[in-house]
């Protein structure tokens, strides 16, 4: 009987502790204005009196606080800390930064960074361009399967055909249940066609109306580690500009790596073990 107290208090607190985490996972999105406990409870599904009590939890640790006027609950101290002690593992992102505000200031269009974790591809900066951007579309902190968006196929078009396979083997379900147009037999064409031009190519599958194009970039192993992904209105990359953009994301690619070689050296040019959850998967398959 004691065995399943402690089992049962295990899994209740392994329960609020993702909730607890969901709440900062959430808020990094909608930084600097902060959430409200109803739009939190809101998005996350939770009744609002669990929402208020891990917040104020939180806030008591130091990990969130919230604004006196508005009410709405932030990101904290603790929280940029744990960041600032984690900056290392995102230098790859630090070097690319300035290039990416470049080229959204330089084509007007919306530019993303995003970093391969296991099995999944995290959205980690975006830089604004000057035109309109739909809602819907990606987000900073946003994470997805690997093989979806213009990030994820582009990462999954430059790996092996073995684990293209099996990535897709434990991915195809997740995919097809967010978005069912893109079935396997979808994702293994958006490859081919990726592999053959050099950088992926998503007209409006995603967000109708709206292209991604993006690129991997590659350590000097050939390992893709990390993505650019440029999104534009389809009536912005029709065409020859669709191709322009695509050759300059690769230009630019080739250029980030090199830099981060010099500055970084290959062995960890982003801090994640990329492979380590694919090859857990391996071992269990």
């Amino acid at each position: 009987m004691a065995e399943i107290q402690d089992s049962t208090i295990e899994k209740q607190g392994s329960r609020t502790l993702r909730r607890g985490l969901s709440i900062l996972k959430l808020l990094a999105r909608y930084q600097p204005t902060g959430l409200g406990v109803s739009d939190m409870a809101r998005k996350l599904q939770l009744d609002k009196a669990t929402t208020l009590r891990l917040a104020r939890t939180l806030m008591d640790e130091k990990f969130l606080a919230q604004d006196a006027s508005s009410r709405r609950y932030q990101l904290g101290p603790e929280a940029f800390a744990v960041g600032l002690a984690a900056e290392p593992s995102y230098a790859l992102q630090r070097i690319a930064a300035p290039s990416l505000r470049a080229l959204a200031l330089e084509t007007g269009d919306w530019v993303f960074f995003s970093v391969r974790h296991g099995l999944e591809v995290i959205c980690l900066s975006r830089a604004n361009g000057d035109v309109p951007y739909p809602h819907s579309s990606l987000k900073v902190g946003d994470r997805h399967p690997l093989g979806l968006g213009a990030g994820g196929l582009s990462i999954l078009a430059a790996m092996p055909d073995d684990e293209v396979d099996l990535v897709l083997s434990i991915n195809a379900d997740a995919i097809a249940k967010q978005f069912p147009s893109m079935t396997v037999s979808v994702i293994r064409k958006l490859l081919q066609e990726t592999r053959e031009r050099g950088y992926c190519s998503i007209p409006g599958i995603l967000v109708p109306g709206y292209w991604g194009v993006g690129v991997p970039l590659l350590q000097r192993d050939g390992r893709p580690v990390a993505a650019i992904v440029l999104i534009a209105s389809a009536s912005r990359l029709s065409g020859a500009r669709q191709a322009v953009i695509g050759e300059r994301l690769q230009r630019l690619s080739r250029e980030l790596m090199n830099r981060a070689h010099i500055e970084i050296g290959d062995d960890n040019q982003t801090g994640f073990a990329a492979d380590a959850a694919l090859d857990e998967s391996a071992s269990t398959t």
